[in-house]
């Protein structure tokens, strides 16, 4: 049995219609959101590793007012972003007169709002994906009744109630209820993958961000320019994502 759209197209009403084409913006609205958000996770992944490198020499020394500029100059990156709000708030504190282990401690508050602001920016359209995987059977489902609806009419306009009458509009409305599963299933799996690694992605930046804050705490006053102490050779790479460091 071959299926034919157009003909199945020109004998839909209009109200089956409609369903077909909310259906058809669902879905391509959740294909919209899936390339911004892969799109966005490779961008972040490639700039974050592109500003740990870079600001790395300024942690081995300690000089956390440059690795506050590199992180400003670098403000497209989600870990520059984080690593700014961290540094600056620490750098404010002590120059405000506060202990290293206190100014450490809201810099760790600075983070935590720093955080909660990223991950809605992470997440920004996966309602899209989730509103669609959850109510597309359903609008799929009101196609149907809307066709078999259309079915009826027929049997009484026709008096017959033969499939000669009615097997268009049952058609109809069995590929609209297929249509709104198909709209479904897809956007379910891609929002549960996409999940997975922006949740992945967001432990990555709080694990730099505990990471940084310990170094702040333990550093022996690196919030002062000064040259790196080659007796001790302490090093302090730059903390990266680990979501992103793969």
């Amino acid at each position: 049995m071959e299926i034919h759209f157009s003909e199945l197209w020109s004998s839909m009403g209009w109200p089956v219609r409609a369903v077909v084409i909310v259906l058809t913006l669902q879905a391509v609205a959740c294909v919209a959101v899936m390339i911004d958000r892969l799109i966005m996770l490779q961008q972040s992944g490639t700039r974050a590793k592109q500003f740990a490198a870079k600001v790395q020499p300024a942690f081995e020394a300690e000089r956390y007012e440059q690795a506050l500029a590199e992180a400003d100059s670098a403000q497209s990156s989600h870990l520059a972003q984080y690593f700014a709000t961290g540094l600056r708030a620490f750098l404010a504190r002590i120059a405000a007169g506060d202990d290293q282990r206190r100014a450490a401690e809201l810099a760790k508050r600075a983070l935590e709002r720093k955080g909660d602001a990223i991950s809605r920016e992470l997440n920004r359209g996966m309602n899209v994906l989730a509103s669609t995987g959850s109510t597309a059977p359903f609008v799929g489902l009101l196609g149907t009744v809307l066709g078999i609806i259309n079915a009826f009419k027929l049997i009484a306009a026709t008096g017959s109630g033969g499939i000669g009458t009615i097997g268009a509009a049952i058609g109809e409305a069995l590929v609209v209820t297929g249509y709104g599963l198909v709209v479904a299933i897809p956007s379910v799996l891609v929002f549960n993958w996409l999940s997975a690694r922006i949740a992945d992605y967001e432990a990555g930046l709080l694990n730099a961000g505990s990471e940084l804050v310990d170094r702040l705490e333990s550093s022996g006053g690196g919030h002062v320019q000064r040259e790196p102490d080659a007796a001790h050779g302490r090093s302090l790479g730059a903390p990266r994502p680990a979501g992103v460091a793969r």
